[in-house]
Parts: structure tokens; C-alpha cells; sequence
């Protein structure tokens, strides 16, 4: 193998397999994995996807469940010099076409029972479970002895959804997604000795990157989830196994509401880690005081910085429980008006970053790339305030984006799949307040004819995937505008808020 002179994603493992081959890295259902036994399945797995015919910068796609054979197929991405493309297992119809579409993917790594979801032609090999697939094929393959990857390579396409119905490929260098976890390990105090499990969406840059990878590279003990099951996690905390949990808050919300969350041994978890969306306070507070002794941060950030950008710590939520904390060691932030110029501490502006951890731009899109990158700074879309004290809280989005359960949903993909009903004759899509999903996806609907509430839901879920149909419907009279006939989504949620 060249050597190389840098970090790379795939070098992190790497490092960590020289320094404790025998720790266990990961476990998973019935198996596990020690550093050593990890890196060499990586190197194997690299060996079998060049093997398919890719060369390095071809894009590989990767739609799946939680497993290990998800990290061994990206982390192989990582070293073979291919560019991984992580899509949303819930995805289907031309949300799923669009990415694979977009991104190039020359093949796509797959669990069996979702690949008859994939558009007609595309390559695909199994990640697990068929016969062929790529934990099969590591036992016959050769470890990869190519050249390693440049940190300033892309590793990674973090699809992320806008205000529009078609998503931007961030695109991750290497470079920007070590630094990434450099500040994940100093922010959130990951360590060797910490017991973490990953039960969120691995494609979803905040259980990958935040917290998976960096505690690989620290060399801790992971466990993989396929989900966030209430059951096994409270088994796991009562077994010792695990002490460190990120979720968001809508996980939180669940396990907090359980009728055996007052019951059990609870005092085994020391870190709560929780982000993707607002925690309510009230939440925040009754966790808090069900377990006075656990350590909670608050995550914040997009997927185009890796995602992690600010961080409130334990000692730091006194008094300021509904703030998302400082930046990180590697992104310097500010709040700007429309100017792009400072706004005083207290006043509410866009945050904008400047960092090693942000992506190269939009892939294939440069008049995105050119709108969000401007004077040297990335505009994020988030209005927030910042204190004397350099907290920041966010208190609004430019975008017009509803953050349901931690996944972002386009309001205007939503409201062109109900445009397509003809008891529709104008419609408004907003995100309100809930107490399971944080932010309900909501319709607020003028009607053409009658039509009724369960006819619009049913009829949305026929052209999206489910989780971004409309919770609600509401039905109104007009919508409000202002002069140049825009509508006023601020007032409806205003409106419709309690």
C-alpha cells in the first residue's frame, strides 16, 4: 500500500486497530468485531467492490439498515478511494430514483429486501444476508494493497433536503470529516472507556459521524442497533453494556413516556446526547430530574459541516436550557443580517460558518454551491441569537424546511403532491409543534369542492413516503400574503399554534 501524509476516514480505524488490535470495536446481533478483525474485513471489503469494476471517485450508494455490514461497506468506500453515497432506507418511488440518479452511483450496497425498491438497471450488491454479498465474499477476498486516499478527496455525498423538492449532494472531503470528529471527541467527551450505542440511522450523518466514527477512532466499544428499541436499550443500561446514548429528542420524548421509565436501573448511562431537532425544555427538565446524575449535551448543526457545529455541555445548560451551546473546536460561527454583517449579541440574524469540517459545495449544482458559499463564509439557513457569553439559540429557519423527528422534510415537495388532488385549490405546508414528532408536518388547505382531512393524508401518502405525508390537515378560508402575493407561513404557524 502507498503510504499516504494525512488523516483519512478509513486511517482512523486504522490507528486505533495498531494501538488496541484485541478491544472489541463492534458488536452487532451475534457478532463481533475486534479492531484488528474490523480493519481487516475493511481492507477485504475494499478488495471486493474494486473487484465489481469501480474505480476511485466512483460513487457507490448505500441503502440499508443498521448493521455492521453497513460500517465495513463505507468505511471500505473510505479506503478504496470511492465516494459513499448514504440514502434514507424509507426512501422509495423518485425520491430514491433521484439520488441514485444524481449522485452517479455506479452500484449500490444493499439489504436484499430492499433492493426490488430501485429503480429498474441499477447494480446492485448485498451488504449481508444473500448469498454473495459482502460479508460473504470477505472470507475469499484479499486484503486491499492500492494507494491510500488524499485528504482532500470526497469520501462522502450527505444528501441533504432544502427548501425545494430535490436534495443537495454535500460533498465531504476526508480532510473535513477527521476534523469533524476531532471536534466531536473534545465537544462531547468521547472516550475508550465510554460504552456507546448506536441505534439511530446510520445513514444520517449525526449517529455516523458524531458519534460512531469518533468513537472508533478513540478505540471504544460500540454496539449497533437496528433501531432505538425502548426494550433493549433499558436491557443494555441494566446489563453494564451501555452507558452513552444519542438520540433525538423524539426518542427521548418515547422513553421518557414509557410506563417503566420510573422503574428501572437507569444509573448505569452517564452521557445523553441529544440534537437533529428542538428539545423542549419541559422534556429536558423531566429527564433531568428522573436522572439527576446523567451528563446531558445538546448537538446542533447541518449535515454540510459533518454535521456537529455547536455544543452546550453538561456544566452549561443552567440557565440556558433551550440554547445549542458554543461553537466547536474546528467551526467559527456568526450571526449576519441579509448585509452578511455582524448583528449586536441578542439580535436575531443567520448563523454562517467558516470551517475545515464544511463540505466542498453541492454536488453538480453550482449556482447552490454559489448561494450558500458567499464571502468566504457558508450561509446555513438557521436564525439564531448569540449572547455576550458566545451561546448561541436558534429560534427560526430561513427555509421553509420541517424538521419531523430529527429528518428534515421539503414543505414544497409536500404541497406539490397535494396540488394533484382536485379538492385542493390552494395549500400551505408548516411544520407545528408536537409532542412526539417536535414538528408535525401540517396542511393548511383551501378546498375546491368537499373534500376531507383523511382523504388529503391518504392521498399524500400515495405520492411521498409516509413519514413525509401531513400529520394534519387544516382547512381555511384563504391563505395570508403579503404585497407581492407571497404566503405568510410565519402567521399560519402563529395562527395555528396552540
Amino acid at each position: 500500500m502507498t503510504p499516504g501524509h494525512g488523516s483519512t476516514v478509513d486511517g482512523v480505524l486504522r490507528r486505533s486497530a495498531r494501538r488496541t488490535p484485541a478491544r472489541v470495536a463492534v458488536d452487532y446481533g451475534e457478532r463481533s468485531w475486534t479492531y484488528e478483525e474490523l480493519d481487516e474485513a475493511v481492507s477485504r471489503a475494499a478488495t471486493v467492490l474494486l473487484d465489481q469494476g469501480l474505480a476511485p471517485g466512483d460513487r457507490v450508494g448505500s441503502y440499508g439498515h443498521n448493521s455492521d455490514a453497513y460500517l465495513i461497506g463505507f468505511l471500505a468506500c473510505a479506503r478504496a478511494g470511492l465516494v459513499h453515497v448514504p440514502v434514507n432506507q424509507n426512501l422509495t418511488g423518485d425520491d430514491l430514483a433521484y439520488i441514485v440518479g444524481q449522485s452517479g452511483s455506479a452500484l449500490v450496497l444493499t439489504d436484499p429486501g430492499l433492493a426490488g425498491q430501485l429503480p429498474v438497471g441499477v447494480r446492485t450488491l448485498p451488504l449481508r444476508d444473500a448469498e454473495g454479498s459482502l460479508l460473504e465474499q470477505l472470507t475469499s477476498a484479499s486484503p486491499y494493497d492500492g494507494p491510500e486516499p488524499r485528504t482532500e478527496d470526497l469520501v462522502q455525498l450527505l444528501y441533504t433536503s432544502g427548501t425545494t423538492a430535490l436534495p443537495k449532494g454535500a460533498m465531504m472531503t476526508h480532510r473535513a470529516l477527521v476534523h469533524e470528529y476531532l471536534s466531536a471527541i473534545t465537544a462531547l467527551d468521547l472516550s475508550a472507556g465510554d460504552l456507546p450505542v448506536h441505534s439511530l440511522p446510520l445513514y444520517h450523518s449525526a449517529q455516523m459521524h458524531v458519534f460512531l466514527l469518533p468513537y472508533l477512532a478513540v478505540g471504544a466499544t460500540n454496539t449497533i442497533l437496528d433501531a432505538p428499541d425502548g426494550d433493549r436499550l433499558f436491557d443494555l443500561i441494566e446489563a453494564g453494556r451501555v452507558d452513552s446514548l444519542f438520540a433525538p429528542p423524539t426518542v427521548w420524548i418515547g422513553l421518557a413516556n414509557r410506563p417503566d421509565f420510573a422503574t428501572r436501573d437507569l444509573s448505569g448511562l452517564r452521557k445523553a446526547y441529544y440534537g437533529a431537532s428542538i428539545m423542549p425544555v419541559p422534556v429536558l427538565e423531566r429527564l433531568r430530574e428522573r436522572l439527576p446524575k446523567l451528563a446531558f449535551y445538546n448537538c446542533f448543526g447541518q449535515s454540510e459541516i459533518g454535521p456537529l457545529a455547536t455544543v452546550l455541555g453538561p456544566d452549561e445548560h443552567k440557565g440556558r436550557l433551550d440554547s445549542c451551546g458554543r461553537p466547536v473546536l474546528f467551526v467559527d460561527a456568526r450571526v449576519v443580517d441579509e448585509d452578511g454583517k455582524d448583528v449586536p449579541d441578542g439580535t436575531s440574524g443567520e448563523i454562517v460558518y467558516r470551517s475545515p469540517q464544511l463540505c466542498e459545495g453541492y454536488w453538480d449544482k453550482p449556482e447552490e454551491t454559489t448561494a450558500a458559499f458567499r464571502d468566504g463564509w457558508f450561509h446555513s439557513g438557521d436564525l439564531a441569537v448569540r449572547d455576550a457569553h458566545g451561546f448561541f439559540t436558534v429560534v427560526d429557519r430561513v427555509k421553509d424546511v420541517i424538521n419531523s423527528g430529527g429528518v428534515l422534510v421539503a414543505s414544497r415537495q409536500v404541497e406539490d403532491a397535494l396540488y394533484t388532488h382536485e379538492g385542493v385549490a390552494e395549500v400551505a405546508v408548516i411544520g407545528l409543534r408536537d409532542d412526539r414528532w417536535i414538528e408535525a408536518v401540517t396542511a393548511v388547505v383551501v378546498p375546491r369542492g368537499e373534500v376531507t382531512e383523511a382523504q388529503l393524508i391518504d392521498h399524500a401518502r400515495e405520492k411521498l413516503p409516509h413519514f413525509k405525508a401531513p400529520k394534519r390537515v387544516l382547512f381555511v378560508d384563504e391563505l395570508p400574503r403579503n404585497a407581492s402575493g407571497k404566503i405568510l407561513k410565519r402567521e399560519l404557524r402563529e395562527r395555528f399554534a396552540d
